[in-house]
């Protein structure tokens, strides 16, 4: 996070009993998030069987009854951690762009599932492919690349994950995602309504609420169809620009 200088720090001096509001989660319940480029030419849902799918996997985890957040704070707080694992996947981007064009293309996705073992059809890979590529650009970026790893691995069978070779640091980035987003969906249903985002928002905390404009704010970001229903694919995008992935600036969203 931001360093506070000592006049910062002065002028955050509360009144006995106040709590005090960590800038990255004041900057999240202010207005000051970008939002995503998306194509709406390119942007292409997820196959129903394969939506289906992936619900299925969502529904399972929720089942569990394991629970890491309890609160909206406590993933706001893990933005940090979040950036560090997501980045951390480029090593795994640039070994299979092999061209080195900023960009793996079909041939290269699919040597990489061959190479993580990953056990898909031709159309489930094809149509994750379509499915996150959404900036107009042919071909997968590695923003894109993480929410697509992210899907397939959502969509594994739990018993393959033993022979899955992503690295147990990329695989618990991948579980801290799910639960962040089942923190979300109340229901397990893997799908969020403006309802269990609203709700999720204004948890009772130490902290602050989030406005209902910034809660229409934060809805809008994520539907990208105006359907009014978020799936997970629209909540890894989203998150991946929440805690600044793409940008340059290490700090742009928490000013």
């Amino acid at each position: 996070m931001q360093k506070i200088s000592q006049g910062s720090r002065q002028n955050m001096k509360e009144s006995p009993g106040t709590s005090r509001i960590c800038p990255a989660i004041k900057s999240f319940f202010s207005e000051k998030v970008s939002g995503i480029c998306i194509s709406s030419t390119k942007h292409k849902r997820l196959d129903p069987k394969l939506e289906r799918k992936l619900m299925e996997a969502i529904n399972r985890r929720a089942s569990s009854g394991q629970r890491t957040f309890r609160s909206i704070n406590s993933i706001i707080m893990r933005f940090p951690h979040f950036k560090e694992g997501l980045r951390n996947i480029k090593q795994v981007f640039e070994q299979y762009d092999e061209d080195s064009n900023g960009t793996i293309d079909r041939d290269e996705f699919n040597k990489c599932l061959d190479d993580l073992q990953v056990h898909l059809t031709k159309k489930e890979k094809d149509d994750i492919f379509q499915a996150c590529d959404v900036d107009g650009i042919e071909g997968i970026q590695l923003n894109e690349f993480i929410v697509l790893l992210c899907l397939v691995y959502l969509l594994m069978e739990p018993s393959d994950y033993a022979t899955l070779k992503l690295g147990s640091q990329h695989e618990a980035t991948f579980d801290a995602i799910v639960e962040a987003f089942l923190f979300f969906d109340k229901n397990g249903d893997g799908k969020l309504n403006r309802k269990e985002l609203v709700k999720a928002l204004n948890d009772p905390s130490p902290w602050e609420k989030s406005p209902g404009h910034v809660n229409r704010k934060r809805f809008k970001e994520m539907d990208w169809t105006n359907s009014g229903k978020i799936g997970f694919k629209e909540f890894v995008f989203t998150l991946n620009d929440w805690v600044g992935v793409s940008g340059d600036d290490d700090h742009a969203h928490f000013k």
